[in-house]
């Protein structure tokens, strides 16, 4: 398993994760976003149904219930109750504990790069993880907003 790691600076994780959802639902992948706060994931939770006025990501929470029927599952722990094969993670939410309940194709880690501390934590989460044997990638967005991958 590969777990990228995304450095957002020319667009807000707001702006950036329905993009990467979309993607990863096109290839057949259901979603995991493992956010850190129940309020951060309530936002996102609006955002997802109206990020766009033509279109929706349909997804829902522990509160919604029905989790195993979710295309996109959003949580603050690690269940994976929709048997997703990506695992996103937001605003520093801890990687390695979380990914015992794959099997994922792929992980990746969605961080502010204007925000020092979400920049020391995708530092700090990209050492640990490097040191446990992890494949890791660093993507970062060219000045076209077309993402690149850098190691």
């Amino acid at each position: 398993m590969e777990i990228w790691f995304y450095h957002l600076q020319r667009q807000s994780l707001d702006q950036a994760l329905p993009v990467l959802i979309e993607k990863s639902l096109e290839r057949g992948w259901r979603v995991v976003v493992q956010g850190s706060s129940e309020e951060r994931l309530a936002a996102l939770d609006q955002h997802l149904w109206t990020y766009r006025d033509d279109s929706f990501l349909a997804h829902g929470r522990a509160v919604d219930g029905d989790g195993d029927l979710q295309p996109v599952y959003l949580a603050t722990g690690a269940e994976n109750p929709n048997g997703a094969r990506l695992r996103i993670f937001i605003e520093g939410a801890p990687i390695a504990g979380s990914l015992a309940n794959g099997p994922y194709e792929r992980a990746l880690a969605a961080f502010n790069g204007n925000d020092e501390d979400e920049l020391l934590a995708a530092r700090a989460q990209w050492k640990q993880l490097k040191d446990q044997g992890f494949a890791l990638s660093y993507w970062q967005q060219n000045e076209a907003g077309r993402w690149e991958k850098k190691a």
